[in-house]
């Protein structure tokens, strides 16, 4: 609230000074020229020519303007001041975790914390980088690079020829589990990616984790425009999974 009333108070006082600079500017040129015409006026007067106009009502003229002029800065002025009222809430939201709903009904496709569900990948990832060395392969965590999967994986040349590279995908899952979430753009690498795009599944049980299973052509359609991720079932990739 503080800084509200500051930001408020700054903006209107900025617009009195601009207002009142041109009500004065304004009314203070029309006193000025009224007041040259009475001079006139007085002095051909006392002169004894014929005026057209008569002095009294300039002088009234001068008058009005100048009461107005007053009359409008203390208006101006008055606007200065402002007072913060007690706030009027308009609307509210209630955010509830979804993990927490899920622990209430007692599903376990929810983890703890954050903490834990970075552990989990940090476990996830080491077990696919230790299957893919123990293949004798050149491994690289590619996953800070945003390129669409989590490790490159290239085998070693054959009679010279060196093989097309593996680019794995990983998702790690605490075991009860049972979906995994892939996002649009992971779907859309994979199905561009083709026979190089492997999603790799790791079953996390506390310290310890099964081997990889990998699923290969996971995915077979775009998913509609306004999809951002979804859900698959993890009973039915592990059907299709090797090890």
């Amino acid at each position: 609230m503080p800084e509200h009333f500051e930001e408020i108070r700054d903006k209107r006082e900025k617009s009195v000074d601009k207002t009142l600079t041109a009500v004065h500017e304004r009314l203070v040129k029309e006193i000025n020229f009224w007041s040259d015409r009475y001079i006139k006026a007085q002095e051909d007067e006392a002169a004894g020519k014929q005026i057209k106009l008569n002095v009294e009502n300039i002088r009234r003229t001068i008058d009005d303007l100048t009461s107005r002029l007053e009359s409008r800065q203390k208006e101006l002025e008055a606007m200065r001041h402002i007072i913060s009222a007690t706030p009027v809430i308009l609307g509210g939201a209630l955010i509830i975790p979804a993990g927490l709903i899920s622990q209430r009904k007692g599903q376990s496709n929810w983890s703890a914390d954050a903490v834990a569900r970075a552990r989990i990948e940090r476990v996830a990832m080491q077990a696919v980088i230790d299957a893919e060395l123990a293949l004798d392969h050149d491994v690289t965590d590619v996953s800070a690079q945003k390129c669409g999967w989590d490790i490159t994986s290239q085998p070693k040349p054959i009679d010279g020829k060196l093989p097309v590279s593996r680019h794995i995908e990983v998702k790690g899952r605490a075991k009860g589990q049972s979906t995994i979430t892939v996002t649009r753009n992971e779907i859309i690498y994979a199905l561009n990616q083709q026979d190089k795009f492997i999603l790799a599944v790791v079953i996390v049980d506390g310290d310890s984790h099964d081997k990889p299973y990998y699923i290969r052509t996971p995915f077979i359609q775009e998913p509609d425009w306004a999809v951002t991720s979804i859900n698959l079932d993890l009973n039915e990739l592990l059907k299709r999974a090797e090890k």
